[in-house]
């Protein structure tokens, strides 16, 4: 694929106000609220040993999920189990080296595994003795690469990262780190009980850096409760002063229906939606006179950092981890709810323990529920990815790629666009779709004119109308 042109981004509060709806992130397509139970281990199995099939099969990208955390965030809507049970931990671990085994034996042994990440919960609660296990462990199945482009990286808390642990990732050949602040006002902490001091925090990026991490990523979240642009400004500010190499900012959605330790929070402590959107506009302004980049949705990156490098090259791509480099990788999940995406097959695995445990104590792969993508799926998915990474589609290459009539094939696509193409959000003409600055943030509304799970009758912005 050509270079693209790096996007800019315009924040325009009217606009983005008018098209406040709930829809799907895509980081899948079809998205996974349309799992279902009638795909799972059988449909996952066949599609990962079709995958090894001639000329060049894809290589791997595994994502390995670890769930436990010392104390509940009570924002947080991840699945993880809170546990102070060295022992609880232990079984789940043995049960995921269970997992890889089994699952390993389904790709050939040459296939390079270019990507690795520990997701959570909190994996850096693994000690030295564990994480090495785990990674001899997925070193006797998988052909793991550790030289650069090779990305291993894993999430981590700076409130339980114990002395000399950055070493310890350097030396297993972790080269990239996610951090987690959310938000660095006392205040704010305590009311979502995840109380994390600066210097917590700058002693692990500092030893990140000092053992060679070649990207140190943090996240912060906006609509927190008692957060006040003030207060926002503040923690953008020590942020900046830590110069990581990428910055995620988060939209809380408070959903105490949902998730049980959401309901400790004050609801009437939570900004409402025109003050969310203040400091959504604040963290924009705040990361680009910085000099960040707007990836997209709620990435930013320095124009140096392989995120940025891969979206002008055409080769960031949208997953499950969010926005990723290496888009030719078949996705691996292990661990309790972890989603694989191989060829054209999603599969999640059971997000409760003992469903987990139950299927790998039979011998068999945890996979309950999943979907297998249709061939219009997939030339939708093809759309959607290359508006949420690319910012554009060129209509004869699309067309070329996928053996069809572009306005034929998205008639309907093509009519919804027409009313996000008079408020200024996107170009269309004959050879090209082009998502405008202004339309940058509004990436999800664009896409949703090609997905057809969405209610084309549903309203958009209120009186608008796909």
């Amino acid at each position: 694929m050509n270079a693209i042109l790096a996007p800019q981004t315009i924040f325009d509060p009217e606009l983005i106000a008018r098209y406040d709806l709930a829809g799907p992130r895509y980081t899948s397509y079809p998205p996974a609220t349309l799992f279902t139970p009638d795909c799972g281990a059988e449909e996952f199995i066949a599609a990962a040993l079709d995958s090894n099939a001639p000329p060049i099969p894809n290589p791997l990208s595994l994502y390995l999920h670890l769930p436990f955390c010392l104390a509940p965030c009570y924002y947080c809507g991840c699945h993880r189990i809170i546990n102070r049970d060295r022992s609880r931990s232990e079984r789940y671990l043995a049960q995921l080296q269970k997992e890889i085994a089994l699952t390993a034996r389904l790709f050939d042994r040459d296939r390079r595994v270019l990507q690795l990440h520990f997701g959570g919960g909190t994996p850096n609660l693994l000690d030295a003795r564990q994480l090495g296990s785990l990674m001899a462990c997925l070193d006797r199945h998988f052909l793991l690469q550790r030289t650069w482009p090779a990305e291993i990286g894993m999430e981590l808390d700076p409130r339980s990262v114990e002395p000399g642990y950055l070493r310890l990732l350097s030396a297993l050949g972790f080269n990239r780190v996610s951090i987690g602040i959310q938000d660095f006002d006392p205040d704010v902490q305590q009311a979502v009980n995840r109380l994390q001091s600066l210097e917590q925090t700058e002693n692990v990026i500092a030893a990140a850096r000092a053992h060679g991490m070649r990207s140190i990523s943090v996240d912060l979240i906006y609509g927190l409760p008692r957060q006040t642009p003030e207060r926002l400004a503040r923690t953008l500010e020590e942020v900046i002063a830590l110069d990581p190499d990428r910055i995620a900012i988060y939209g809380y959605a408070h959903m105490p229906q949902r998730f049980r330790a959401q309901r400790l929070i004050a609801a009437d402590e939570l900004p409402g939606s025109a003050q969310r959107l203040a400091l959504l506009d604040l963290a924009v302004r705040t990361l680009a006179a910085a000099g960040y980049r707007h990836i997209g949705m709620d990435h930013f990156a320095r124009p140096d950092d392989d995120l940025a490098i891969a979206q002008r090259e055409g080769r960031l791509q949208r997953n499950f981890q969010g926005y990723s480099t290496h888009a030719d990788c078949d996705l691996i999940g292990l661990g309790l709810s972890a989603i694989s995406q191989v060829g054209s097959t999603f599969s999640q695995n059971a997000a409760d323990l003992p469903g987990y445990y139950r299927a790998l104590d039979a011998g068999q792969l945890p996979r309950v529920r999943g979907v297998v993508r249709s061939t219009d799926d997939g030339i939708r998915s093809s759309a959607i990815q290359q508006l949420m990474c690319d910012g554009s589609i060129d209509i004869a290459d699309f067309e070329h790629r996928h053996s069809i009539d572009f306005a034929q094939y998205f008639s309907q696509a093509l009519q919804r666009l027409h009313t996000l193409q008079d408020d200024g959000l996107v170009r269309v003409d004959a050879r090209r779709i082009s998502v405008t600055p202004r339309g940058r943030f509004l990436l999800r509304i664009i896409a949703m004119c090609f997905d057809a799970y969405r209610d084309l009758a549903a309203p958009v912005g209120g009186s608008r109308v796909l």
